[in-house]
């Protein structure tokens, strides 16, 4: 017979999520930590989340514009941990946004009173000393946030003990984190089940803390740099909890102005990882995924409990088979499901529409270049008829496709800029992409091999030194690194890039048809009327007859020219050669070495 677990036996955790966290969604981290902790009865998990009440003193639409300007929501928690920081930080808040008209005006020195305000009432609510462990959960901009936090918990509760952990706590980044801030006791590097669960349990039987595992980082034990340990069937986790949350939500917003998005894991890691500039599998030890059927009941689940539809995952490349079979059973479903995913790039457009009929309605797609010696530079395993192929086919299926263009990368050429340049024309139907200068992230291969990518030297971040004491700055490793070596230079190269890339947005923003795509075809069984808009002259119409039109409509998928030639034997090759190039010439047609991409949509697509 089980003995029952005493109340003055049981563990109390305490986790916490700060600002700049996206407010309309729970904390996956604090969910999955939770739902696992919660299977150990010695363990009792209660999860915080003060962004929503952030969002609530600052307005939910002031909020989602700093949760999106990382650099702007770090510089304000600057002053309240480093005084001495306020007025660099001001001006690196007002530089960040400058560009973006929600929050222009938005005084520094007001907001960082809210935030201070806020932060005190908030901990002012809670029953600190009943907690046996706090923790935070620490994923890009909340780095400022969780040390103010933390700082303050520690001064108020000096015997309590603080953990963080997250993809801003890994590896020697943690470790220059413990080394520096003495309002951690431990910082966990890699997935944080196993080790906090390991965490608790020493710290509940009095055990030395040198019996943990090496992914605790500890003050009392050198540190080394060992491989992050993970779950090896992520098939055994527990659905996340995100009950707390939805009683914080309707505790700071009785009115419920919004319906939260709720975050969904299919795998981590990342299948491809290969890519130079990435560091954002840090935290993973290779790729795992779940079943399809796992990630269903999971939808399922929340679905019911929350009585949401909407869901977005956090994966870094889903798994291709595995979300086949997902999304051809969502689609089976009849539920209005409604999913994000960040994917890698897919030329398949029945596989798109496949997922678009399943509810994926909205991508994250890794672009990045439209050179294809850049792309190959970079090691994304994709050419830019792969690219343009995957901006065309989601807009064939209505589906939204966010993406970014990184300019700026070490060792462009001007061959590769103006190759990107003369690409753009052949994407202007599609849905724009964003300029995205490069930075550096910690532990990429290209951080790792500078020199290889013409780096000369890897220094700290010009924008962490206006929000850190420099003596402190020293000795942390940060997330986001500064190359130096011929950065004036790649500045020039890419702005004429930037600007093309600003009028491609302001193309598709001040289109007078919303509902036809700016490149489309109609169909009249022996011919084609292709409608062409452009950015800076009259709509075009083009129309093809008999073979031609039967040539264009086999291209709609990318085909190699010698299936073409195949395909229309009675076709001349050079009368192919220069009827191709005629429409390439238009960019209604793609050609990128002997494979042919046809640019128009249907009219009629969905």
């Amino acid at each position: 017979m089980t003995t029952p677990v005493q109340p003055r036996d049981i563990f109390r955790v305490a986790l916490i999520s700060m600002p700049w966290s996206i407010f309309n969604r729970p904390s996956i981290q604090l969910g999955a930590l939770k739902a696992w902790l919660d299977r150990d009865s010695t363990i009792q998990t209660h999860t915080f989340h003060p962004y929503l009440q952030v969002a609530r003193v600052l307005g939910t639409e002031t909020y989602h514009h700093l949760a999106r300007n990382s650099w702007a929501g770090e510089a304000l928690y600057s002053p309240l941990l480093f005084p001495g920081q306020r007025l660099q930080a001001a001006r690196l808040f007002n530089e960040s946004c400058r560009g973006n008209k929600e929050l222009r005006g938005l005084d520094f020195d007001q907001t960082v009173q809210l935030l201070d305000l806020s932060l005190d009432r908030w901990l002012a609510d809670l029953d600190l000393a009943s907690f046996h462990l706090i923790g935070f959960s620490i994923c890009f901009n909340q780095l400022l946030s969780s040390l103010t936090a933390a700082a303050r918990i520690k001064k108020l509760h000096p015997t309590v003990p603080i953990v963080a952990g997250g993809s801003g706590c890994v590896g020697q980044i943690g470790a220059s984190l413990l080394h520096n801030f003495p309002q951690f006791d431990y910082v966990i590097s890699g997935e944080g089940e196993e080790s906090l669960a390991h965490l608790c349990h020493c710290l509940r039987q009095n055990d030395a803390p040198e019996t943990l595992p090496p992914q605790i980082i500890l003050r009392s034990r050198p540190f080394v740099d060992s491989p992050c340990r993970g779950i090896a069937d992520l098939n055994i986790l527990p659905t996340p909890d995100y009950s707390p949350y939805f009683q914080e939500m309707k505790e700071t917003f009785p009115g419920q102005p919004f319906i939260p998005i709720l975050p969904l894991e299919f795998s981590r890691g990342c299948w491809w990882n290969r890519c130079t500039f990435c560091n954002l599998n840090l935290q993973w030890q290779g790729y795992r995924w779940k079943q399809s059927d796992r990630v269903t009941a999971e939808v399922t689940e929340q679905a019911r409990r929350h009585s949401c539809l909407d869901f977005t995952f956090t994966d870094n490349a889903l798994p291709p088979k595995e979300t086949d079979l997902f999304f051809q059973t969502m689609a089976a479903d009849k539920i209005d499901y409604d999913f994000f995913a960040e994917i890698r790039v897919i030329t398949d457009g029945d596989k798109l529409a496949a997922y678009r009929r399943g509810g994926l309605s909205s991508v994250q797609v890794g672009i990045e270049a439209l050179s294809t010696t850049l792309l190959a530079r970079m090691e994304k395993g994709t050419t830019v008829m792969d690219n343009i192929a995957a901006m065309k086919q989601s807009r064939a299926c209505t589906m939204q496709l966010d993406g970014n263009l990184i300019t700026e990368f070490p060792g462009s050429t001007a061959e590769e800029v103006a190759e990107t340049l003369v690409n753009l024309d052949f994407v202007l139907p599609f849905t724009p992409l964003s300029a995205a200068s490069f930075f550096l992230g910690n532990g990429s291969p290209i951080c790792n091999n500078p020199k290889k990518f013409g780096i000369s030297a890897v220094v700290q971040h010009p924008k962490n030194r206006r929000i850190f004491p420099r003596e402190i700055l020293a000795g942390m490793d940060m997330l986001i690194m500064e190359p130096r070596g011929n950065r004036a230079l790649q500045r020039r190269l890419w702005r004429p890039v930037t600007l093309k890339i600003a009028r491609w947005q302001a193309f598709h923003a001040g289109r007078d048809i919303h509902g036809i795509p700016p490149l489309s075809y109609r169909d009249g069984g022996s011919f084609l009327i292709i409608r062409q808009e452009q950015s800076d002259g009259p709509c075009l119409q083009h129309r093809l007859r008999g073979s031609s039109r039967e040539i264009y409509l086999y291209c709609h998928k990318i085909r190699d020219r010698k299936d073409v030639a195949r395909q229309f034997p009675a076709i001349h090759p050079q009368a192919l050669h220069d009827f191709l190039a005629n429409l390439t010439a238009k960019h209604i047609l793609f050609q990128e070495g002997d494979r042919i991409l046809a640019l128009a949509i249907p009219a009629s697509a969905p």
